[in-house]
Formats: C-alpha cells, structure tokens, sequence
C-alpha cells in the first residue's frame, strides 16, 4: 500500500502495539500505479529512517525472522504494485521481494505453513521481516498475539489479478540518485533441520520445499488457503545479527567496533563457513527490539533480528 499511508505496518487494534510502528517513516517514495488493477515490479531503491533497501530479484529468497499483521486501517487502499488490499485475502508486504511473487511463511512456533502472496511494501519496523493480511494472520495461529517466528521462503512469480501475462525479464525501473548496495553481501543465517530433533507440535509431514533455483512458472503454487503442518524445532531463541562474513578477521573486527558482549559463532552455506556476529540468545520479542534499537543507534544498519535454535 502506498508507503505514506503506512505508519502503522502492522496493526491498528488496541492491545497490539507491541507489533506497530510508532513513528512516520522517513523520506519514502513510491511510483503511483493509480488506475492499474496490478502490475508486476521490483522497485527502485528507498530510504526509511536512515537505513536503505534495495528491491531486487531473490528466487533464492530464504529467511527467519518475526513476522506482523496489518489491517482495517489499510481496507480497500493500493497496494505497492497497484492493487487492493483486502483483509481476506491470502497477501503479504515485504520491503525487497519483487511484487507479486508467492512465497511459503511458516511459523516457528506452532509449525503452522502457509502460501502467500506479496504485493506491498512494508513493515517498516525494523524488526519484523514480512507484513501478512489478518486471514493469513488467522490461519497461521498469531492474529491474536500480534507477532510470530517465522520462516519465510521464496516459491515463484505470482499472476496478476488482471489476467496480464507476467514479463520474461524484470521490468526496467526509473534510475534515481540513491547510494549503491553495499559491495559485502552479508549472508542471512536460516533454520536448518534438525534430525531427530522432538517437534512441536508433535506432527510428521513434508519438510518445507527448497527455495526454487530459479523462478517457477506463474502462479505454480499459487495461495490457496491450505495450511501445511510441518515438523519445527521445540525451542528456538532470537538473536539480532549484525554480519557474517568468511573471514574470521572481519567478523572480529565488527565485534570489536559495536560491543564485545556480542558473539561470533559459525555456520555453514552453500559449502561455505561464515562467521556470524550477533547477540546472545533472546527470548522475547521485546528483548530482541531493544536488542536491535541499541545496535542500530551505533551505526549498524545491517543489523536484523533472526530466529535460530
């Protein structure tokens, strides 16, 4: 939904405050779609509150985090890409993914996984990774607390509403003046499996699918309401990471800069050990919050929160 109407990016009941925004974000702009029942785009790159996001293909897209909800204040608004949000529908906004693509929420803590679609821009607090409608809110198991842990992954291109065949290619956006992407990519740490581990609930299903290598035909797993239950591990914890790099040198170095209670641990991606620098581990969303608030205040812009064991 256009950005400026979006002070609250997750929900406007009384009790739930702990999921919304509390400040006008900062200096954004989006094209109008005005009079276009959709269309497909990435986005140019945008600022909220300092920090810079780049919108861009990501058919590898696979990431953990704490997921909102938002609702009657945004009935019947456009979206980021030109369509209407609808309190019923199975629809999410995300800050970089392409619009419309399907992409697979589960929540971490219910193991309750569901298909939907992202066709907006937000949340803009910092630390929640994707806004999904109140069905989805629902059907997921959060609507009443607010927030969940979740996983969100990448599934394929989604249809447009109209019946518009989706382009081959990206579709070309307007250069704008805006900083280049940091050159370091920095690594998003995701759940991994555990063999064996005790589940909860104690349910045994299909493990979630792979990020697609590439994206799938339009609408391949489009949203259909189906709610998969899949095995997740019985505690998981929050950290706010900061980096990951392959060199140790580097992740100490970070560390050095922002605080030595955070931590380097290592993971393994794609063949590769990264060095992550992030918190202890937090329990609590509002833990993680002032986590994230305080790193952010040093300058670090990288900084999310994660879900992990």
């Amino acid at each position: 939904m256009h950005t400026l109407q979006r002070i609250c990016a997750v929900i406007a009941l009384a009790g739930l405050t702990a999921a919304c925004v509390t400040q006008k974000p900062a200096v954004v702009t989006f094209p109008s779609n005005t009079g276009v029942n959709g269309v497909y785009k990435v986005g140019n790159p945008y600022q909220i509150d300092g920090t810079w996001y780049y919108p861009r293909e990501q058919p590898d897209y696979d990431e953990t985090g704490i997921a909102s909800w938002y609702g009657p204040t945004f009935y019947g608004h456009s979206t980021a890409n030109g369509e209407v949000y609808n309190a019923g529908d199975l629809t999410a906004a995300h800050r970089t993914l392409p619009m419309p693509v399907n992409v697979r929420v589960t929540n971490l803590d219910n193991g309750k996984s569901l298909v939907v679609r992202v066709n907006d821009r937000g949340p803009y607090a910092k630390g929640r990774i994707i806004d999904v409608s109140e069905q989805a809110a629902k059907l997921l198991g959060f609507y009443g607390v607010g927030t969940a842990r979740v996983r969100v992954t990448f599934v394929a291109r989604a249809g447009l509403p109209n019946g518009l065949p989706l382009p081959s290619d990206t579709p070309p956006e307007i250069a704008t003046a805006v900083p280049a992407a940091p050159v370091p990519k920095v690594d998003t740490n995701t759940l991994s499996a555990v063999p064996d581990a005790p589940v909860a609930p104690p349910v045994r299903v299909a493990a979630l699918p792979a990020p697609a290598p590439d994206p799938l035909p339009q609408d391949a797993a489009a949203p259909t309401g189906q709610v998969m239950q899949v095995p997740v591990p019985a505690v998981t914890h929050l950290y706010v990471q900061v980096g990951a790099f392959s060199s140790y040198e580097n992740a100490m170095r970070l560390r050095a800069q922002l605080g030595e209670d955070l931590r380097v641990s290592t993971t393994k991606r794609n063949g590769q050990t990264l060095y992550r620098v992030r918190t202890a581990p937090l329990d609590t969303t509002a833990d993680a919050d002032a986590a994230l608030a305080r790193l952010s205040g040093l300058g670090s812009n990288d900084a999310h929160i994660v879900v992990d064991q």
